[in-house]
């Protein structure tokens, strides 16, 4: 049996205090619990689940608050129901959902990370001691995402509603190594989460496909001229044979090369941007591919 402890811990303002408002920490709890959850399900069973309490494979359990800190600790249970002394800590599961945790979280509040080069290694070496584990792609991820977007928007509540906290982190305790989960959770991460503003200009862009999930017609594409990858998503008129072969066609180039495959551009589209209030990029709308 593993057992995870994970931390979700605020600072600044009232938390310093040991004190934090009562609403907004009860709705961060909420949303720091679903996260966990849905992110642990889909790695246990293959399946991407919507309520929480669905969770199959193991259990959540919220430890006693500690005295002098606003923190909250939780125990992931994986394989059975808990009982003092019978589990470990660091074990290759527990890594791969501590790796796929921090994955969703970074990549929801726009912080890249490579999956092919993270994740998707430990895949990798985890299936060759465990052959029958299951292979959960990046598109897998990217549904998870969007399922945990207003989760972690309710994290920030003691942050942007009540400003009972400045700040919030989150952690992972694997055998006695701490292992951060995501970035620190702020305003300038919940305003990368909240309102978007669609651009009303057309701009050109080029770059390279590397990742695409056909059932949303959403990906990622790394854009040299901006040096990252950005998130995109097709437009409704642009959904047609043409569009989606061109993009299904630079995802298929650039997984044959090598490490320097994002150097030349393979894919020329015009888009307009989605920006947060504040101008930064969240994603690209493509209207049309060129080449």
């Amino acid at each position: 049996m593993t057992s995870l402890e994970v931390t979700l811990s605020y600072n600044g303002a009232l938390s310093d205090k040991h004190a934090i408002d009562f609403y907004d920490i009860s709705k961060a709890l909420l949303g720091f619990q679903r996260t966990l959850a849905l992110t642990t399900h889909l790695i246990l069973n293959d399946e991407i689940i919507t309520q929480a309490p669905s969770l199959k494979g193991a259990q959540i359990l919220l430890a006693p608050p500690e005295e002098g800190s606003w923190k909250a600790v939780a125990w992931l249970i994986l394989g059975g129901v808990w009982t003092m002394g019978t589990v470990s800590k660091d074990t290759p599961i527990g890594n791969i959902i501590s790796s796929a945790y921090d994955y969703v979280v970074s990549e929801s509040l726009g912080f890249h990370v490579d999956y092919s080069k993270t994740l998707g290694q430990q895949y990798e070496e985890y299936k060759r001691s465990h052959p029958k584990a299951k292979n959960i792609t990046a598109d897998r991820f990217d549904s998870l995402i969007e399922k945990c977007h207003v989760a972690i928007q309710d994290m920030h509540r003691p942050i942007i509603i009540s400003e009972t906290a400045k700040s919030a982190n989150i952690s992972f305790d694997l055998g006695g190594k701490v292992k951060a989960a995501g970035p620190e959770l702020n305003i300038k991460t919940f305003e990368h989460l909240g309102e978007e503003e669609f651009g009303k200009k057309t701009y050109d862009f080029s770059g390279n496909v590397t990742g695409y999930n056909s059932n949303t017609f959403r990906g990622r594409i790394y854009i040299p001229s901006l040096h990252r990858i950005v998130p995109f998503e097709i437009a409704d008129h642009a959904k047609n044979t043409f569009t989606i072969e061109k993009i299904a066609g630079s995802l298929y180039v650039n997984a044959q090369k090598q490490k320097d495959h994002l150097i030349l551009s393979d894919i020329s589209f015009s888009g307009i941007k989605v920006t947060t209030k504040t101008g930064i990029l969240k994603r690209i709308i493509i209207n049309d591919v060129k080449y």
